[in-house]
């Protein structure tokens, strides 16, 4: 791990100033991602800013009856608190799906939409990597690709966003609340906040440098069966083959969102209107223009299947 210095601060808006002060600084809170990337010099910032003391830590109800959830809310607290179980089902399924109890402890919301790919080509520093090291090429493109994404990459990476979180929250219309070092707000569409690679597949949100995430905001609950299936390798700690997160009403309606296949969480509204008449059908649609590689072109069955599964458990037509 090579040398970096290292503040703690106490408000959002120092947070973001101290983040203009030094270039190549970044933000930490739970640090598990970041931490192993700087050990392993994929990521080498030369200035830690520590966020735990600023305050974003509480789950609050919105006027408009949704929930706003700190960005340092860690996910084991989000997992288990009644609001989200009750009405969010989706999402605390999804997260007590991912990562190890100890990981879920320190792991924050912000820290969880912003982790990066579990590509082994990435983690290798010995092999070519767009994502790492822009320019080098993509050693995965030819290579081992079975984790790997098989829509929505491009010539450059083919390479699977990881988190399960976010395929809920994309299924539940969530907003990102960020702060600009300037000083300014916005807020984000989960739908607008992770971008496809094309030809920068280096950059992964819509984030400007020094920008942090201060909330993330659901917005009022949505009835019906919530359910999180995911498949993997093994049947803990690991990550997605392919997740499928859905709400699905009585008719057969719903929303659908995928995870394992794209380098961002993965939903086609236009999908979700051909749930009624089945996996089949709205996969076709929800898997069009899919580029599978070799070794990973099960993926599009595989979601047909876990798709069918989840309409199944739903009481709809699988």
């Amino acid at each position: 791990m090579k040398p970096f210095t290292y503040e703690r601060v106490n408000s959002p808006a120092e947070a973001a100033a101290a983040a203009t002060r030094t270039q190549g600084a970044r933000f930490i809170a739970g640090g598990t991602n970041l931490l192993d990337l700087m050990k392993l010099q994929i990521e080498n910032p030369a200035h830690l800013i520590d966020v735990n003391g600023i305050g974003l830590d509480r789950i609050e109800p919105t006027p408009e009856g949704g929930l706003r959830i700190g960005a340092l809310v860690r996910n084991t607290d989000l997992a288990a608190d009644k609001r989200v179980r009750k009405d969010y089902a989706l999402l605390s399924r999804a997260l007590l799906a991912g990562a190890s109890g100890q990981l879920r402890n320190k792991a924050t919301t912000a820290g969880n939409l912003l982790q990066r790919t579990r590509c082994p080509y990435f983690y290798d520093t010995h092999q070519p990597c767009n994502k790492r090291k822009p320019g080098t090429g993509c050693a995965a493109i030819g290579g081992f690709s079975r984790q790997l994404g098989v829509i929505g990459t491009s010539d450059a990476c083919i390479a699977t966003h990881p988190s399960d979180m976010a395929v809920a929250m994309r299924a539940l219309d969530a907003i990102v609340e960020s702060v600009k070092p300037n000083g300014s707000t916005r807020a984000t569409p989960l739908a607008n906040f992770h971008v496809l690679p094309g030809d920068t597949p280096h950059i992964e949100t819509v984030l400007e440098p020094g920008e942090l995430i201060t909330a993330v905001t659901l917005p009022a609950p949505v009835g019906g069966t919530h359910i999180y299936h995911k498949v993997r390798d093994r049947a803990s700690y690991a990550f997605a083959l392919v997740s499928v997160g859905a709400i699905v009403q009585r008719d057969g309606s719903g929303r659908v969102a995928v995870g394992g296949v794209a380098p961002k969480p993965w939903r086609v509204e236009a999908a979700e209107r051909a749930l009624a008449q089945g996996a089949k059908a709205a996969t076709e649609i929800l898997m069009a223009g899919a580029r599978p590689k070799q070794d990973n072109a099960f993926k599009v069955t595989l979601v047909e299947r876990t798709l069918g599964a989840v309409l199944a458990q739903a009481g709809a037509k699988p």
